[in-house]
């Protein structure tokens, strides 16, 4: 169940951040932020509210996967690709654990690794489609 509750954090981290982002037009860093910091802040306040390992995992996962809604809508086209990337974030961050740790940042890492993926895909499906050819 844990598991389950982190990878939905994933994706509403991502998608919430990328619609106050581009429909209200907060701005990249600041949606990222506020997200990140409701987030920080709901579990540091209330630190009883889900278990210890979700309590601890869910702010880091909500905010590593906002990195990903800090996309424009000019380059992500379609929102889907945010909440997928989200889903694809929280799949590394349970999989690697500290692997990145180092890595200039590891969520930021974790979260360029992961939209990049979703973005590639969906770029590559579109060339492969009988409908370009």
């Amino acid at each position: 169940m844990d598991t389950l509750i982190i990878l939905v954090a994933g994706v509403f981290g991502a998608i919430s951040s990328f619609y106050l982002n581009n429909k209200l037009q907060l701005g990249g860093v600041l949606a990222s932020s506020l997200i990140a910091v409701i987030a920080g802040g709901l579990f540091h306040f209330f630190p009883a509210l889900l278990n210890e390992n979700l309590t601890v995992n869910i702010p880091l996962v909500i905010m590593g996967a906002s990195f990903n809604g800090m996309a424009t809508n000019r380059v992500i086209k379609r929102s889907w690709i945010i909440g997928v990337s989200g889903l694809i974030f929280s799949i590394v961050y349970l999989l690697t654990g500290s692997f990145f740790d180092g890595f200039g940042g590891s969520l930021g890492t974790m979260a360029a690794i992961s939209i990049i993926t979703v973005y590639s895909l969906d770029h590559i499906r579109k060339k492969l489609s009988p409908s370009s050819i």
